[in-house]
């Protein structure tokens, strides 16, 4: 896969390639690399998905052609699953503006950036839809009918279906049906982004510049409104809501004819729609493909579901079964993550590399391996051989190895500031291990230490040992 997009940068530029780096993936299963020559820099974009990759080129030329802030597209190989795009760092508006979701409170010059824009989105919508031919847009040319309702079907397979399935879905599919045709009410009058949200927004020399939009397509403007102001951690206010949307609404009119009154009665429920397919995005993301970040998202998009509920969106509109529903699920949401935080369960394992890495049976991949290989190893001694890292002869003698000591008091420090993090954030498992030659002495060690020190010092851990080549399991619990 890189040696095809280094094969196609040093076409385009005509330079060696002196360096690059995989950039951090984020919901879609493309993958980018900064690629750097001596005097040039681009992002590599490897896709499966012709079709999307096409939308997205055809749709970066049409905006070029607009002056758009969208990312030129430099290059792309002919069987269509590669190509380069502009490189607009790696300073999105997500991570410029993270002081204030942290803290709810944002400085002036987090709002002027979020004011920029918002002020910038219409220019998007409409002179991007001037002239494009939708006939290249994926999966759908137009927002309608069934983009709604898959929509709502990928929140309810995908989110509901997995939290519980106690619903009547006759009574849900009524409710939906009645929402879609409340939705398509509206006229598709713009270039619909589709996924509008601070982190498709990169900061580059102090403007905005938008990625991501191959899903767009024609559609109605309140969608991507909608989309960044309720966009799940963002965490902004009632007031800086309204002031971003009187920035959407006074610069749109420079476009459109827009009915302000209007716009914001049907914006709740696009927020409420959008809401939905993201708890939907979530669950296919953490539930099935097993990316356990996602879930950790979903408490943050179930607090902004509940402030619309509150507020009788779908009161309003006679949703009766879907408003009963949604309160039940974030109820049992919320009961959910209370007995998460109950316990963090820590697995401690010892291994030998010529059998492998230990598997991570909880799917949430990551936590600690350490190499213990540095150690000098107790078996290659002839009266140690025969025993085990659990045994009073090799405990006693790494007890006296300072290497071995000092090797421990480095693990203890990484794993202590992880559990307390993972305590905070309401993590449910972490997994340490230790590996060696052979699994029997000084990773056994390490390991057994390792489990007795976080049990010792965390009274909220449930810490449970696998010697795996010993085919020894504890578990060692405060309860």
């Amino acid at each position: 896969m890189l040696q095809e997009l280094v094969r196609l940068f040093e076409f385009w530029s005509g330079e060696k390639l002196s360096s690059s780096q995989e950039l951090t993936q984020a919901g879609s299963n493309r993958r980018y690399f900064r690629l750097r020559s001596e005097s040039k820099a681009v992002v590599g974009c490897y896709g499966k998905n012709l079709q999307e990759n096409h939308a997205f080129i055809a749709l970066s030329q049409h905006f070029e052609k607009q002056k758009l802030s969208t990312p030129q597209v430099l290059a792309s190989s002919e069987c269509g699953q590669y190509y380069l795009q502009q490189d607009f760092g790696d300073t999105s508006l997500f991570h410029l503006i993270a002081a204030g979701r942290e803290s709810g409170v944002f400085s002036e010059e987090e709002k002027r950036a979020l004011r920029k824009t918002i002020s910038v989105l219409p220019q998007l919508q409409f002179e991007g839809d001037k002239g494009l031919d939708y006939s290249a847009c994926y999966p759908q040319a137009e927002w309608g009918k069934s983009s709604i309702m898959w929509d709502l079907s990928y929140f309810k397979y995908y989110f509901l279906r997995p939290t519980f399935e106690d619903f009547n879905e006759e009574k849900l599919e009524r409710d939906f049906t009645k929402l879609r045709e409340i939705l398509l009410n509206d006229k598709n009058s713009c270039f619909m982004y589709r996924d509008f949200q601070s982190r498709n927004v990169m900061w580059h020399e102090g403007e905005p510049h938008f990625i991501d939009f191959q899903g767009g397509r024609k559609g109605v403007p309140a969608y991507d409104v909608a989309s960044f102001l309720y966009q799940a951690k963002a965490n902004f206010s009632d007031e800086l809501r309204e002031e971003l949307l009187q920035v959407y609404l006074e610069n749109a009119a420079k476009y459109t004819e827009i009915n302000a009154a209007e716009f914001r009665k049907s914006l709740p429920i696009y927020a409420l729609l959008r809401s939905l397919q993201t708890l939907g995005a979530y669950g296919y993301r953490g539930y099935f493909e097993r990316k356990a970040h996602f879930l950790q998202s979903v408490p943050f998009a179930l607090a902004n579901l509940k402030k619309m509920l509150d507020k009788g969106v779908l009161i309003d509109l006679q949703l009766t079964y879907l408003n009963q529903l949604l309160y039940r699920l974030i109820d049992l949401k919320q009961e959910q993550a209370i007995a998460s935080k109950a316990k963090l369960h820590v697995d401690v394992v010892s291994f030998s590399y010529r059998v492998g890495l230990p598997e991570d049976a909880s799917g949430n991949g990551g936590g600690f391996v350490f190499d213990c290989r540095c150690i000098h190893n107790p078996g290659r001694e002839e009266q140690y051989r025969f025993f085990t890292g659990l045994d009073a002869p090799v405990s006693e003698y790494l007890d006296g190895n300072a290497q071995m000591q000092e090797f421990l008091q480095h693990a203890y420090a990484l794993a202590d500031t992880a559990v307390e993090r993972y305590l905070a954030r309401g993590f449910s498992h972490l997994q340490v291990s230790f590996g060696c030659t052979g699994g029997q002495h000084r990773s056994v060690y390490s390991a057994q230490h390792m489990a007795e020190h976080l049990h010792q010092k965390f009274a909220e851990l449930e810490v449970r040992i696998t010697h795996r080549e010993q085919g020894l399991k504890f578990q060692i619990s405060n309860s």
